[in-house]
């Protein structure tokens, strides 16, 4: 059964038809690369699948909900349950440790208690390497330390699929192998679904489908 399903998805901005029709089925599990040249919308199909932006036509299904037809308030809900976010800048919060940082999505979702948060925050900070980084400040950590705490805020809900744009696109080669390694191992262990934007053709090729995107279509 498809996971994530995305049909007949079209996008205008003023006169440019920057998604022309796009089809797309995920299942559970699976690690899907999505590469192609700059211009060619990808982040902007990323951000609908996600629900950060709306298709001006098509429909997005993600564990069977239509998920355009909820109202803005459900659809918020939804998202922070279901959707988790990696983005090329970690956006990490300046003023919080990464252990709050990594929780952040859940005190945002307020269904968790607190003392299940912070549990899990740490769960997966360990997981990460980060065990003894965990009250650290952002400035106080390296690159690849703050994208692992991006990838722990991503995971910290359990969402249904995890979104990434450009991941590692502002890491050194070293900290990018460790990261795509990394996917594979969340994969593997857990059963997380992976939707990865990326100019990075090794992390491309190590996906389980490599999809490639030109001028608004699907072409693979």
């Amino acid at each position: 059964m498809n996971l994530l399903q995305a049909k007949g998805i079209k996008r205008t901005y003023g006169s440019l038809q920057v998604l022309k029709g796009i089809d797309l089925e995920v299942e559970k599990g699976e690690v899907v690369a999505i590469v192609g040249p700059s211009g060619a919308g990808k982040s902007t199909f990323l951000h609908i699948l996600g629900t950060l932006d709306r298709p001006e036509e098509g429909q997005v299904f993600i564990e069977n909900t239509n998920v355009f037809t909820q109202k803005d308030k459900d659809l918020a809900r939804f998202r922070n349950e279901k959707i988790g976010f990696i983005f090329q800048f970690h956006n990490l919060l300046a003023e919080f440790t990464a252990l709050e940082n990594a929780c952040m999505p859940a005190y945002i979702g307020g269904v968790m208690k607190e003392k299940e948060i912070i549990s899990r925050g740490k769960e997966l900070l360990d997981l990460l390497g980060l065990a003894d980084r965990m009250d650290h400040l952002p400035s106080q950590l390296s690159g690849g330390e703050q994208q692992r705490v991006a990838v722990a805020r991503a995971l910290l809900n359990k969402p249904a699929i995890v979104l990434a744009d450009e991941p590692s696109g502002n890491l050194d080669s070293h900290n990018a192998l460790d990261l795509h390694q990394l996917f594979f191992k969340l994969r593997d262990e857990f059963g997380q679904t992976f939707i990865i934007v990326t100019h990075n053709e090794d992390l491309a090729e190590m996906a389980d489908r490599r999809l490639v995107m030109q001028d608004g279509k699907m072409l693979l």
